[in-house]
């Protein structure tokens, strides 16, 4: 990685945990400079402007939280245990957040609005490749004989983020974990039990 690669990266990862703690909108340009430690002029260098740094830094956020499920998956093959494992990552992230601040998709979902159209898309990419991910994991489980045949792949999807994201707001609101643990409680209950047939292993 060249000089000028290493910079970008870290005007990256600082904007990222910036952006992710004060908001696009609340994150000032001077706020950009007091975190990277470099002139207005040495972050042009590399970003046209605050906006296209902030589609970065999500995809940066977003790139950050998805290396933690490849890893995840990569030792899982039976259906449940790929969607279980996928819970208990995004769980994990209630106290060990990859980018401080909370979950980059929640809240940049919840600050992206008329007024960032480009950021209210790149947010609806994200959370749509974090639904097709599951929605691919079940359907391969209902294809494979380890998930119930009637199950909508795309009902649960839908069922497990937004439980999870709800839990991770519940969670940062009240600083209590426990609102994140009962998800995951019902979640695993779920899958296992609703979702799972029997005598699959």
């Amino acid at each position: 990685m060249s000089k000028g690669e290493e910079t970008k990266t870290r005007i990256l990862q600082q904007a990222a945990e910036l952006f992710n703690q004060q908001g696009y909108a609340g994150s000032s340009i001077s706020d950009i400079m007091r975190v990277t430690g470099l002139q207005k002029g040495g972050i042009y260098n590399h970003f046209q402007s605050k906006d296209e740094l902030a589609l970065q830094a999500f995809d940066y956020a977003i790139a950050s939280i998805s290396k933690h499920y490849r890893i995840a998956l990569r030792s899982k093959r039976h259906a449940i245990e790929r969607v279980q494992a996928l819970i208990a990552v995004f769980s994990s992230f209630a106290e060990n957040p990859p980018i401080p601040g909370g979950c980059p998709l929640l809240n940049t979902a919840v600050e992206s609005d008329n007024a960032h159209p480009a950021l209210r898309e790149r947010t609806q990419q994200a959370m749509n490749s974090w639904l097709n991910m599951i929605r691919r994991i079940i359907q391969t489980g209902i294809e494979r004989g380890e998930i119930q045949p009637h199950i909508n792949a795309e009902e649960i999807a839908t069922i497990i983020v937004a439980t999870l994201e709800g839990a991770i707001m519940m969670s940062q609101l009240y600083d209590d974990t426990i609102y994140m643990q009962r998800a995951v409680n019902h979640l695993n209950h779920y899958t296992e039990n609703i979702l799972k047939i029997h005598g699959t292993n």
